[in-house]
């Protein structure tokens, strides 16, 4: 059987799902703190979006993971390399103790991801901006072949400033490139500040829906409403977009508080705080951590 067909046949659950998410987060915090500091804040609030879709949406298989009619993710948000680790460890792609070799020499997982390095990596990413023109050629080039499968690209808000991505748009909307759907993890920050102070963004959505893209509002830290928001999407016949308000640092106790927090220290010490709160949030909400 398929993995497509294994998935459509299990019912979402919220509290699986949940916990996906919170275990990502702990391996991407144990990751970084392994190696001292990394870019937190982005890897966090992009947790709950990698949890739904290699949870409940991605037609993937571990063990043929270059299986042609799979669904693809880019992860054009080079930053966020660390938490796409995590995820794919968490599902078998790779045993969980080589996220500890993040960084370091002769690893196979670099900080920005690298498809002939680590397995489960669908495009070389990390120069931001250029994700989302590989990610719509490799989704107009399956429909040229007849492939099945989707491809997610998740971009980053600040990311949106380079010139290049609206190009792509153009070209999505206008090829209606239907098997793409576009993830944006608006968590309103960006290296140096808040977007909105840099180079304000104005509306998304209303930028979205002027280039003729689907384009929904989504709280990227429920996981109940990205699920929902990504079946939706699948049945549009735009191509769509999904604008995720996020938090920078969302999850993560010492991350959520500074102003500054897309690249931090991130101490032993510091790991075992976090990981404590993601345990007590979770006993709080769903009664189990664990």
């Amino acid at each position: 059987m398929k993995a497509e067909s294994t998935k459509k046949q299990c019912e979402f659950n919220e509290k699986t799902t949940a916990l996906a998410a919170a275990e990502i987060r702990k391996l991407c915090i144990r990751s970084l703190a392994s190696i001292g500091s990394g870019h937190i804040g982005g890897c966090m609030s992009v947790s709950d979006i990698l949890a739904v879709l290699y949870t409940d949406i991605m037609n993937i298989d571990p063990k043929k993971p270059h299986d042609e009619s799979r669904d693809w993710l880019v992860m054009s948000k080079g930053h966020c390399g660390p938490a796409l680790y995590a995820t794919l460890a968490l599902k078998g792609y790779f045993k969980k103790e080589e996220l500890f070799t993040l960084n370091r020499g002769g690893t196979n997982l670099p900080s920005h991801c690298d498809r002939l390095k680590t397995v489960g990596i669908d495009i070389s990413t990390g120069s931001l901006g250029q994700g989302l023109s590989l990610a719509a050629g490799v989704a107009y080039g399956k429909t040229l072949r007849g492939i099945g499968g989707r491809v997610y690209a998740v971009l980053g808000d600040g990311e949106l400033q380079e010139g290049q991505n609206w190009e792509a748009f153009q070209f999505i909307a206008h090829r209606n490139v239907k098997n793409l759907i576009t993830i944006i993890d608006n968590n309103r920050r960006q290296l140096d500040g808040y977007t909105a102070d840099i180079c304000d963004p104005f509306s998304l959505k209303e930028k979205f829906q002027a280039f003729g893209l689907d384009a929904r509002e989504v709280d990227g830290h429920d996981v109940t409403d990205i699920y929902k928001s990504l079946k939706a999407a699948e049945n549009t016949q735009k191509p769509a977009v999904l604008i995720c308000n996020t938090e920078k640092g969302h999850g993560c106790n010492f991350a959520e508080i500074p102003g500054f927090n897309h690249y931090m220290p991130v101490t032993e010490e510091l790991a075992d705080s976090a990981i404590a709160e993601i345990d007590r949030r979770l006993e709080e909400r769903y009664g189990y951590s664990r």
